[in-house]
């Protein structure tokens, strides 16, 4: 992999919760695209930004009771459990994880109806995952997009948060230089920082990786706790056009929130997420 991978999307977990889940981030002044239904059984909803997104991942709410054969959302904890960078091809990709030993299973494709004015068209994806164990604080894995224009569309890239883009990803674990040396293995650069605070530069956003002394310090009561966990997806920084309007939906919602001159963060206990957005 010479060439430094960009990331594609994030990933919130809200299992089968998904009616109040797109309502809660809708009310973040997140524009929701409409929900999507998987092959492989899940549910979404995305948040398109200018190169990537956000997405919403989760089950229908009537096989809450069923073996979904999906336990990576099941049974998994709510919040940020997905990082996910872009690729042209999945199988050179998996070549590298294989080689690097973090591959997991073997590249799978699926794909989603998405509706549009001329009719429905299937939106077609292939996934390579790393093995579980490399970043125990959630799935990591590459997409390549087969049909990218049903994905990127511009009239869901209108968000009333003046979102942009997402130029930051916060790993916390109390093996954070480890992860940020596999990090940097795996897409080809390089660790900076010193102490408790690392990162690794992607192509248009850094994955910082922080002890959970220095996590507690950035983000205080509005941290997500590690509990017994070595390891969490620990936020998702957003890049705004309006931060006074992020600064206006943050008062109106009612969440525990820190307003600073160049960001605000909200916390969405519900779903466990830590959501900064900064200027």
């Amino acid at each position: 992999m010479a060439e430094l991978p960009k990331l594609d999307h994030t990933v919130i977990n809200v299992r089968y919760d998904m009616d109040a889940a797109q309502a809660a981030f809708s009310g973040l002044g997140f524009h929701l695209t409409d929900r999507g239904y998987h092959t492989l059984g899940s549910i979404n909803h995305l948040m398109m930004f200018g190169t990537d997104y956000l997405e919403l991942i989760g089950l229908p709410a009537q096989n809450d009771k069923l073996d979904s054969g999906r336990p990576d959302i099941a049974k998994a904890p709510y919040g940020i459990n997905g990082l996910v960078f872009k690729t042209s091809d999945v199988d050179e990709t998996y070549a590298h994880l294989q080689d690097i030993g973090m591959a997991g299973n073997p590249p799978k494709s699926f794909s989603r109806p998405v509706q549009l004015a001329d009719g429905t068209h299937d939106a077609k994806f292939r996934t390579a995952h790393l093995k579980d164990d490399v970043f125990p604080g959630g799935r990591v894995y590459f997409c390549e997009h087969q049909t990218p224009e049903l994905v990127w569309r511009p009239e869901w890239q209108d968000h009333d948060n003046g979102t942009l883009r997402m130029p930051e990803f916060v790993i916390a674990s109390s093996a954070h230089r480890n992860e940020a040396e596999a990090m940097a293995e795996l897409v080809s650069s390089k660790v900076s920082g010193t102490g408790d605070t690392l990162r690794v530069a992607i192509d248009g956003c850094e994955l910082v990786f922080l002890s959970p002394d220095a996590y507690r310090a950035r983000f205080g009561d509005l941290a997500s706790e590690l509990g017994d966990r070595g390891s969490i997806f620990g936020a998702v920084v957003f890049q705004t056009s309006d931060l006074q309007a992020v600064r206006g939906i943050a008062e109106a919602s009612g969440l525990p929130t820190v307003m600073e001159d160049d960001r605000v963060v909200i916390r969405q206990a519900a779903y466990d997420s830590v959501l900064e957005f900064v200027g």
